[in-house]
């Protein structure tokens, strides 16, 4: 592979991710839609002791696993070895969602390997959905090859977003990029999960994807599933993107071009 795993060592690592996955997702689907402890790191932003209780699982699972591995994840598990290896999590993308009932959230797993993403699962356990992606191998939804769409015409295509958290505050908040994309696309949808955005992308089911003030752990899973699946990732100016940018734009890659211009405040084209 480019970044010099085997083939085998990253069907291997890929397995444990989506083995890891599952379980967590396990976790998550026993608690929703019930009535859990729900407490806020900022206004609107919450966790929930199940975004708890799926990272002390995952993060226990790679510890006995890959005891020398780094660990980067949302809810502060993260472990510093200078390992070429490190983990990145969600334990759950999507928490607003989960907290009201709302059956659209994940758990969101990718490893990199020398600053390289590697392998990603996002499972969506309330559709039973596992996205998969390793470098190099293809993407794939519950085993089976994907594929971004061949959607040409922004005018015919069906985008996602989604909004910070200091939406209230903020003066860079996406809403006016919202309108703005709007007025050219067919559609624009708000699911609330930025990695099942991502996937949903790999799988042709959406065209194409924005946001802002996103987090490594996000994006770093999904974003490998929609490159693996023929798709293109850069920051909103085009420039090449890294998990740790707080802007990103995704699209079936015909659609790249039409989609920065608009965002930039370019016309673009149809």
């Amino acid at each position: 592979m480019k970044n010099g795993l085997t083939r085998a060592e990253a069907k291997k690592m890929l397995a444990f991710a989506c083995e890891t996955a599952f379980g967590a997702g396990d976790i998550l689907r026993k608690g929703f839609n019930r009535s859990i402890r729900v407490a806020f790191k900022g206004r609107i932003n919450p966790v929930t002791e199940y975004d708890l209780k799926s990272e002390k699982y995952i993060t226990n699972r790679i510890a006995a696993a890959y005891p020398q591995h780094d660990i980067l994840t949302e809810e502060g598990s993260a472990t510093s070895k200078a390992s070429p290896y490190r983990w990145i999590i969600d334990p759950l993308d999507g928490t607003v969602n989960y907290s009201h009932g709302f059956p659209i959230y994940c758990v969101s797993i990718a490893l990199e390997h020398k600053g390289k993403m590697t392998v990603g699962a996002v499972y969506d356990p309330e559709h039973e959905e596992l996205f998969s992606a390793a470098l190099g191998m293809g993407a794939g939804l519950n085993g089976r090859r994907i594929h971004v769409s061949t959607e040409r015409r922004l005018q015919r295509s069906l985008l996602a977003t989604g909004f910070a958290y200091d939406i209230g505050k903020a003066r860079r908040n996406n809403l006016g990029l919202f309108a703005r994309m709007a007025k050219q696309a067919q559609g624009i949808r708000r699911p609330g999960s930025a990695a099942i955005d991502l996937c949903w992308l790999a799988a042709g089911r959406i065209d194409g994807f924005w946001e802002l003030k996103l987090h490594p752990w996000d994006t770093a899973a999904a974003v490998l599933v929609v490159e693996e699946a023929g798709g293109k990732v850069s920051r909103l100016d085009g420039r090449s993107y890294s998990i740790f940018d707080k802007d990103v734009l995704a699209s079936n890659s015909h659609l790249h071009r039409s989609m920065q211009a608009i965002l930039s405040g370019r016309k673009g084209r149809r």
